[in-house]
């Protein structure tokens, strides 16, 4: 299972989040869009996983806070107690033993991030 998880910003596009996946998604595709709950169902979030078919997966903020990160964002680490949550979202939704693929990658309008996990079948 891959998983890409997104943080993105209030003013984040179809178009940030195209950004952000096209830089983390290079060399793999994945089957789950995820984010925080309160921002799963932004139009721009639906919009985007509707045009690639994806589910979206909605992840509380407590099981974020218990993802260990690889990059710090001081604005996650204050609001959602994670340091990147397209990186938590992202090992959150790939299950128990995921590990990322990608670190987040940020959007050239700096609006969006996203990053790849992947739980490997055992």
């Amino acid at each position: 299972m891959i998983a890409a998880g997104f943080g993105f910003r209030k003013g984040a596009t179809a178009s940030s989040l195209e950004d952000a996946f096209a830089r983390a998604c290079e060399a793999a595709e994945p089957e789950v869009l995820a984010t925080v709950d309160d921002k799963a169902m932004a139009e721009a979030f639906r919009l985007f996983a509707e045009e690639r078919g994806l589910p979206i997966k909605a992840i509380p903020p407590d099981v974020l806070a218990q993802q260990k990160t690889t990059t710090h964002s001081d604005a996650s680490r204050v609001r959602f107690g994670t340091g990147s949550v397209a990186e938590a979202s992202a090992l959150a939704a790939a299950g128990p033993g995921a590990r990322l693929l990608t670190v987040r990658q940020i959007s050239a309008d700096k609006l969006a991030t996203c990053a790849l996990a992947i739980q490997e079948a055992t």
